[in-house]
């Protein structure tokens, strides 16, 4: 199995190295990553389920994608590749924001991420990798908001620090 790493950053988004993946998550350490949320054009959000072999938050809801980035590959790249990689298409994607967060995930495994969130639109059928991905769905986001409300155990932690950022920004922002 090929070794990942992650580049750790500081507050300010200023890289510092790079750690191993696990050993980052085991540490808590603080690394860039990125999340991606993609709509049709009827206005519902992509979700997909994590597969049940990832190694944290196995079956649970989640934005399109979420990963990091390789060393020498922009935030930008690493969004498109990942998209490819897990949902077998790729789209246009903006930048909108960036947030840091540090949540426990299980199984002693800490996220603690500086995270640059893009959105992009797309209609097309997406292709999932197995590995990554055990479903996906299109929702309504306000159908998405209250369900969070009434179950917030079927999403990943991340996912639901970042949906309600992003609702904010969209309701601030044309995209």
């Amino acid at each position: 199995m090929l070794v990942e790493y992650v580049i750790l950053v500081n507050k300010n988004n200023q890289p510092l190295g790079t750690m191993e993946k696990m050993e980052a998550h085991e540490r808590g350490e603080l690394h860039r990553a990125f999340s991606v949320f993609v709509f049709n054009s009827q206005g519902q959000m992509m979700l997909q389920q994590r597969a049940d072999e990832k190694y944290h938050s196995p079956g649970l809801w989640t934005n399109t994608v979420c990963s990091h980035p390789r060393t020498g590959e922009t935030i930008a790249e690493a969004a498109h590749r990942r998209l490819m990689e897990e949902m077998g298409f790729d789209c246009e994607l903006t930048e909108a924001f960036s947030f840091i967060y540090k949540a426990d995930v299980g199984d002693g495994l800490i996220e603690h991420e500086y995270d640059q969130v893009f959105i992009g639109h797309c209609d097309e059928e997406p292709v999932p990798n197995p590995d990554e991905v055990g479903d996906w769905k299109y929702v309504w986001p306000g159908e998405l908001y209250a369900d969070i409300e009434k179950n917030p155990d079927n999403y990943t932690v991340w996912f639901k620090i970042a949906i309600k950022k992003l609702k904010d920004y969209l309701s601030k922002n044309k995209f």
